[in-house]
């Protein structure tokens, strides 16, 4: 590489990154007899969002550029009467980096074009040149240097699959010169020999800077995708459990927008994932926000269903909580049936086990999303001083109506309805307290656990970092649907650049 392995930035290379991870062309992937029907995740990204990270770009490529280690640059050549004339730059740095525009395009079913216009740098350093005349007398000199430039950058992007990973073929990519001048900072030289050396060091700054900018374009296309892939990847994984993200069709580059097809299988240990029955029409997304998600109902319930397996659907309660469970109302039914399970024994000495007994149902639905378990809940007592003592235990079956929603950075759901079946009680009244108990405050507990409990999950991904505006998430049968507008957060692209190269 002329250039430093550590410059490994060109203009649409950001830009390039983030698109990857939604959009793939399957050139050389091979799917299945009928692929749309393997969709489990669709990802839409319209064209103002394409243009919103394009222009984000901007500052990153100034940081690249001011960080860079440029080669040396050498020529020679012969003269008349000067003999061979030969020439080096060195110490090259660039100043007064500016991006006066930057524009994309997508071509339906062929590319993303990229058109970055009048870039202008100065680059400095030092100019070294000596001649061998006729008679060998040979002769050195040293001068500072500024080149001023002026360029327009054009990339065409295809977009490939390999692997199921993303890769990107930017090569074809031309520079265009308006403006390529050399100043000789204290030169006591004629005005031909600054001239000449113009000739010289234009030609081959000229074909050194189209040949590396391309090609570090085309590296960091592919080192982008690699990455943000992997940050997909972590985002949709919490440990043994995860999503398979990898493509299930062919994506959709539109005039107005980039769509990708994942399969979304549930990866847990030995749990095996198949899915094969997916509803999604590209009518379902919207083409007016920047950014839409569509979800099969199935990926839920092999969500649930791993969630299960891990054994994370238990929860204890006491202190406090528990306290707050059992005195929502203050009556004789009340007090009867706190008297006759806790038998005593303050809240902070007993503990109520909450768990699912089998793998949750969920079904998606207008009105939201429907959770169907067989729920067990056991109380135990620790009397001081005594042996420990299960004072309760009930099974009961649940279905809950939950609508989901994202403000100020936090998931918030809402429980709308429930219904139950009656826990075994021989107690008419304690039965009626304990199923009001449940209804009223044991679920809408359940839920201010689950709560914080995804926020802070989704927040350790990352998250709470977009600037998320106007989140929609919108529940059909069988499907749900998110869709928003963003800003990007931009020092995170400075971070990678800063950690990468």
């Amino acid at each position: 590489m002329l250039w430093a392995g550590r410059m490994r930035l060109g203009s649409s290379g950001i830009f390039v990154g983030i698109l990857l991870v939604l959009v793939h062309t399957a050139a050389a992937c091979e799917f299945g007899p009928v692929p749309d029907r393997a969709t489990g995740i669709v990802c839409r990204m319209t064209k103002p969002a394409a243009l919103l990270l394009n222009q984000e770009t901007a500052q990153v490529i100034q940081a690249a550029f001011r960080n860079a280690n440029f080669p040396n640059i050498t020529g020679e050549r012969s003269v008349r009467l000067l003999g061979k004339v030969a020439y080096g730059l060195g110490n090259i740095q660039v100043n007064d980096l500016s991006i006066e525009q930057s524009e994309v395009e997508l071509k339906e079913n062929d590319a993303i074009d990229i058109a970055i216009k009048n870039v202008t740098a100065v680059f400095k350093g030092t100019l070294t040149y000596g001649y061998a005349g006729a008679w060998f007398l040979q002769l050195f000199h040293s001068v500072d240097f500024e080149i001023e430039s002026s360029i327009d950058l054009q990339i065409n992007i295809k977009l490939m699959c390999q692997e199921d990973q993303v890769a990107a073929d930017a090569s074809d990519c031309y520079l265009s010169f308006h403006k390529l001048t050399l100043h000789l900072q204290g030169d006591k030289e004629p005005g031909w020999l600054k001239q000449l050396f113009t000739d010289f060091i234009s030609f081959t700054l000229k074909f050194v800077l189209k040949r590396e900018v391309c090609n570090e374009i085309n590296y960091l296309a592919q080192v982008l995708a690699n990455y943000v892939h992997d940050l997909a990847a972590n985002f949709v994984r919490d440990e043994d459990i995860g999503l398979d993200i990898s493509l299930a069709s062919d994506p959709l580059i539109k005039a107005n927008y980039l769509e990708s097809h994942h399969k979304g299988l549930v990866m847990y240990k030995n749990y095996s994932d198949v899915f094969s029955d997916s509803v999604f029409s590209p009518s379902l997304l919207s083409e007016s926000r920047m950014l839409s998600f569509w979800l099969s109902e199935h990926i839920l319930n092999s969500l649930a269903s791993a969630a299960f397996l891990d054994e994370r659907l238990v929860m204890n309660i006491s202190g406090k909580k528990l306290q707050a469970l059992f005195e929502i109302e203050d009556t004789e039914v009340q007090q009867k049936a706190v008297q006759l399970i806790f038998q005593g024994t303050s809240y902070n000495d007993s503990v109520a086990k909450v768990w699912s007994l089998t793998h949750p149902e969920i079904s998606l639905q207008p009105e939201g999303t429907v959770v169907k378990s067989l729920v067990a809940v056991e109380i135990n007592i620790f009397p001081p001083g005594e042996e420990p003592l299960m004072v309760l235990y009930m099974e009961k079956e649940i279905t809950v109506t939950i609508q989901a929603a994202y403000a100020e950075k936090k998931l918030i759901l809402q429980p709308l309805d429930s219904s139950e079946v009656s826990p075994k009680q021989n107690d008419q009244s304690i039965r009626n307290f304990l199923q009001k108990m449940i209804s009223v405050v044991g679920i809408p507990e359940v839920i201010s656990r689950i709560e914080p409990a995804l926020t802070s999950l989704m927040n350790s991904k990352g998250l709470h970092l977009f600037e998320i505006r106007n989140p929609e998430i919108i529940t059909r049968q069988g499907y749900l649907i998110v869709q928003l507008d963003f800003s990007f957060p931009n020092h995170l692209l400075l971070d990678f650049l800063q950690k990468g190269f």
